[in-house]
Formats: structure tokens, C-alpha cells, sequence
């Protein structure tokens, strides 16, 4: 009775870890061989009867009857003396099986057992984990805000796991409390010591893709094919959508009527710009298309260096470049193309001069600002609006008027 005993408190672990009993006592038969092996050396000649249904085992020595005096074994064998204490009718040669209660193990190897068992519980619950979450990668999860860290969230899911959110992975404008749904996608599955941590990610671009999955039927059921995605966190994102049937509009259904259906997305981005963009393997109309909102006159392309120089009105160069370069540094990821944005009908004047030229007056910084909204020369900049450059830039008015007295000086000299 005492294995029986015993085994209904082991058996504690499989409620509270959801192991299904097989698997409970296929563990406590390795843990108790362990066991076995400890104390006798050897676990070979040792039945181990387990009983799933009822929860109870059994364990049984085999041992060999020898001579009193041959005796050299005591694993393996026993004497014909102590034998006949078993059984009187015992001869030298036969098998003496002889049952071993845990209690013989001794205190301290039961409780080595039990300590044995919980790590071998762990090995388990771990191991499965890390297969489960394994196949979940790329996909969207949910999970409830555990704790708040500075460099990372907590979450925890349904059953118990912990996952982690790392500031880089959060969008940068995201703000969670305690006790809040957190949606992501599974990014990677890291073995930390034997123990597996789980990263979830918000700023991956495969995140996009499967929100849209998750909130346009026409994706989910693929009559519209994502191409690509390409994103800034929070700040912008762009989306090539493409289909095959002919009578879908894939943009318009993306987006909805009055952006309907694009609108949960963004709002789950924390704001996040997306332009979705019809997908063609024309290559001068799929950059046009990426440069939206500006409107492209021609593209030059140089197809063996993965290079095009895109021609603008000057109205639309702004547009193109986008607030801090994000709209053409998007389009180029999306088209997989450098792009040049040259002002279209602007011819540079003799006296106007490169603005790289005044690099050792104006600082770097305030030089790549200008570039960023297509002014590369003194002129370009010194007929512009300053009120104007403000918006367009992060450079405040003094800034702004202390160059342009540097390039003006320049021009007029």
C-alpha cells in the first residue's frame, strides 16, 4: 500500500500541470529506475508494473539463487539460505522475484524521488511548451498584461504561459496597463537554461499581414494576395495587395468604404499611416504606385544596379519624400529600388551651389533636414517660405533664417 500511497500524492502534479496519467507514470517509471540504480547500481533486474487506470505500481527484484558460499552478486543474486526464508521450496538456479516497497529506498532516496519527479515534470511541461509555441510562430496571439517592465512587458496568456514583449518590439507609442489584452504575432521561441522564452513581437511587419488576414475576408480566404509589407512602427506602413480574380478591386476592398475596414488596423497601430497599393510587375508603375500620395512624372531605371531616378514637379517632391524621407524610404524597400527624386523642369543655375558645399558652416544634422524634403542647393532653399521650411522640418525659425543668411551671402558675393 505504501506505493499506492505514494503515488496518489505524485499524482498531485499531473492536476496541476494537466499530464494525462500515461505520461505521469511513463515519467515516475524513469524517475524510480533512477532510483533503483542509485541504490543497487544496476536496475536491470527490476520489473517495474505500473497500472494507469488504477494509479498504483509495483516493483520486483529478480535475483538469482546460488550456493551460500558463492555468493559475489547481492544485486543479482541471493543465497539459497535467505531464499528458503521466501519460500522453503527454493533450489540453487532458479529465479527469486521478490517485491521492494518504497520504504526499503530509504527517506532520503524517497525524497530525492519526489524532487526528481518535479523536475522531470518541468523537462515535460517545458519541452511541450516550446513545440506548442514552435508551431505558433508567425501568428497572432493574445495575452493579458502581467506586469510592466522598463525594458520589456509581461504578459501571460490563458493557460499560465508567460510572454515577453520587449520595449523594441513594442510600438513606440504604445502604452499597456495591468490586466489589458495585448495583441501581437509570435516571433521567436528561445531556450533560456531549459525553460523557454517566448517573444512576441508588434512592430514586424508580418504583423500587418496578418491583421489584414484577420480583418479583411477577401485576404483570409486569398482572393487578395499580400506581396508585401514594409513598415515604420507606429509612424507609417506601406502594403502591396494583388488578386487574381479580375472583378475584385483589391485596394478598395482593403481599404472599405470610408477606410471602414482598414480603420481597426490602424487604430491597433497606434495611428499608423498605411497606403495600400496595387500590386503590378511593371516595374516604372509599381514605383509610381509606392510613391503615392505624390504624383510621379517619368522613371529612369537602372535595372542592373537596382537604382531609378523619379522626375517630379517640384509641388510634388515633398509629398514624395514625406515627412522625415519616411515615404520614399518605404517605397524603396517596397519596390526593392534606391530611388533619386529629381525636381522635374529645374535647371541648376551657375551661381547656385550644392548645400554639401557649406558643410563646414551648417551642421550635418541641419544639412540631411534639408535634404529629406529635396533641397539640395543654396537656391532651393533660399526661395522657399521660412514659415514653410518650418512645417516641413524639424529645424525651428532661427535655424532655418541663420542658413539661409549663410547661403545668401554666398549667392550674392
Amino acid at each position: 500500500m505504501e506505493n499506492i500511497a505514494l503515488i496518489d500524492s505524485f499524482s498531485e502534479f499531473k492536476d496541476d500541470k494537466l499530464i494525462d496519467r500515461v505520461t505521469l507514470m511513463a515519467i515516475l517509471e524513469d524517475v524510480f529506475r533512477n532510483a533503483l540504480k542509485k541504490k543497487y547500481g544496476s536496475d536491470d533486474n527490476f520489473d517495474i508494473i505500473i497500472n494507469p487506470d488504477k494509479g498504483d505500481m509495483e516493483i520486483w527484484r529478480n535475483r538469482v539463487v546460488v550456493a551460500d558460499e558463492d555468493l559475489d552478486f547481492e544485486n543479482e543474486e541471493i543465497t539459497l539460505t535467505e531464499a528458503r526464508k521466501i519460500e522453503p521450496d527454493f533450489e540453487i538456479g532458479e529465479e527469486v522475484s521478490e517485491e521492494v516497497k518504497l520504504i526499503d529506498l530509504g527517506r532520503r532516496a524517497i525524497l530525492a524521488l519526489r524532487q526528481n519527479l518535479i523536475s522531470k515534470i518541468h523537462e515535460h511541461d517545458n519541452t511541450n511548451l516550446y513545440k506548442q509555441f514552435k508551431d505558433l510562430i508567425g501568428d497572432i496571439y493574445t495575452a493579458e498584461v502581467h506586469h510592466v517592465r522598463p525594458k520589456m512587458v509581461v504578459l501571460m496568456d490563458d493557460d499560465g504561459n508567460e510572454i515577453i514583449l520587449p520595449k523594441e518590439k513594442q510600438i513606440p507609442n504604445d502604452f499597456f496597463k495591468k490586466g489589458e489584452n495585448v495583441r501581437g504575432i509570435i516571433e521567436s521561441v528561445e531556450l533560456k537554461g531549459n525553460k523557454p522564452q517566448i517573444i512576441m513581437s508588434r512592430t514586424a511587419p508580418s504583423f500587418l499581414e496578418k491583421l489584414f488576414e484577420q480583418e479583411i475576408p477577401e485576404v483570409f480566404d486569398g482572393l487578395i494576395t499580400i506581396k508585401k509589407v514594409v513598415r515604420i512602427p507606429g509612424e507609417k506602413a506601406k502594403v502591396a495587395v494583388d488578386s487574381y480574380d479580375d472583378r475584385i478591386d483589391p485596394v478598395g476592398a482593403c481599404v472599405g468604404m470610408k477606410g471602414s475596414r482598414i480603420h481597426g488596423i490602424v487604430r491597433e497601430l497606434g495611428n499608423e499611416n498605411i497606403d495600400v497599393i496595387n500590386y503590378t510587375q511593371n516595374t516604372q508603375l509599381f514605383i509610381t504606385r509606392a510613391l503615392s500620395p505624390a504624383k510621379v512624372s517619368t522613371v529612369k531605371i537602372d535595372e542592373e544596379n537596382k537604382k531609378a531616378e523619379v522626375f517630379l514637379k517640384i509641388e510634388e517632391v515633398s509629398k514624395a519624400i514625406g515627412r522625415n524621407g519616411q515615404n520614399i524610404k518605404l517605397a524603396s524597400q517596397l519596390t526593392g529600388y534606391e530611388l533619386d527624386v529629381i525636381r522635374e523642369g529645374v535647371v541648376q543655375e551657375e551661381d547656385d551651389v550644392e548645400l554639401r558645399e557649406f558643410s563646414d558652416e551648417i551642421e550635418e544634422w541641419i544639412i540631411e533636414e534639408f535634404e529629406k524634403i529635396g533641397l539640395d542647393t543654396a537656391r532651393s532653399i533660399v526661395d522657399q517660405d521660412v514659415a514653410d521650411l518650418v512645417k516641413r522640418t524639424d529645424l525651428e525659425e532661427e535655424t532655418i533664417l541663420d542658413v539661409i543668411n549663410i547661403l545668401k551671402n554666398e549667392l550674392d558675393s
